[in-house]
């Protein structure tokens, strides 16, 4: 494993501290320009991430979702930049269950080629160099890898269903469903714990880079409904719906 992805494990691991420390308290909440929520502890994980990275790569930008969005104009000639959620599944953390992580995908060329998943309440973590992913836990670090299944299991998410859901299912046919909130879905797919992620509703870049890149360095597939992959590259910081699956 590279030491750059070592290097951000550690990030990972210190911002979802931050977020733990905040936890157990009485939560401030705000609400953004898109009404969703904000805590003390998405800008807490935040500074810890964007000081660190400035240290580590100082040469590489920061597109993270608590901090100012620079400019498609600027944004367009960025051939490698860190895009960050540092606190994926907001609402999960408000409702204490602990289905929410820390996002940090390395992106080149539009494509997520390095990533951290760090769940801190959960004590897991997911890490990915673009050909192999791994589960760190208390028991140690294993390597993990999206596998078939007789009857395929999808999940889905928690917090944010889609009325396209069961028009995808029927057409699946037998299968088990499972509910989970944030980026965790992605790495249900990459551990062979479910098949199918098909996301059918609104999600941002910083949501998806890091799950996606841990799903595809275990074997899955990360496309937009049309087949084509899902980039990040672009102008619109707003997700196409996708699929992840084998």
């Amino acid at each position: 494993m590279s030491t750059r992805l070592e290097s951000i494990y550690q990030v990972a691991l210190e911002a979802g501290q931050a977020i733990m420390d905040c936890y157990h308290s009485n939560v401030q909440v705000e609400a953004k320009a898109d009404n969703s929520p904000v805590t003390e502890a998405d800008l807490a994980a935040n500074a810890v991430i964007i000081r660190h990275l400035s240290e580590l790569t100082p040469e590489i930008p920061v597109l993270s979702e608590e901090s100012a969005h620079t400019e498609w104009q600027e944004r367009q000639h960025w051939e490698t930049f860190w895009l960050v959620d540092p606190l994926d599944g907001t609402k999960e953390f408000l409702r204490r269950n602990g289905e929410f992580t820390v996002n940090i995908a390395l992106i080149q060329a539009g494509k997520p080629v390095l990533a951290v998943v760090h769940a801190p309440a959960l004590d897991k973590t997911w890490l990915a160099d673009g050909s192999k992913a791994w589960l760190q836990t208390k028991a140690g670090r294993e390597p993990i890898r999206a596998r078939t299944a007789t009857i395929p299991t999808v999940v889905g998410s928690r917090s944010h269903p889609s009325p396209d859901m069961a028009a995808f299912l029927e057409k699946l046919g037998q299968h088990k469903m499972t509910e989970v909130g944030s980026s965790l879905k992605f790495c249900l797919v990459a551990e062979g714990r479910a098949q199918f992620y098909p996301r059918l509703g609104p999600t941002m870049m910083w949501d998806t880079a890091a799950g996606q890149c841990v799903a595809e360095s275990a074997g899955a597939r990360v496309t937009q409904l049309n087949g084509e992959p899902l980039r990040y590259d672009r102008e619109d910081l707003l997700n196409p719906y996708f699929l992840v699956a084998l």
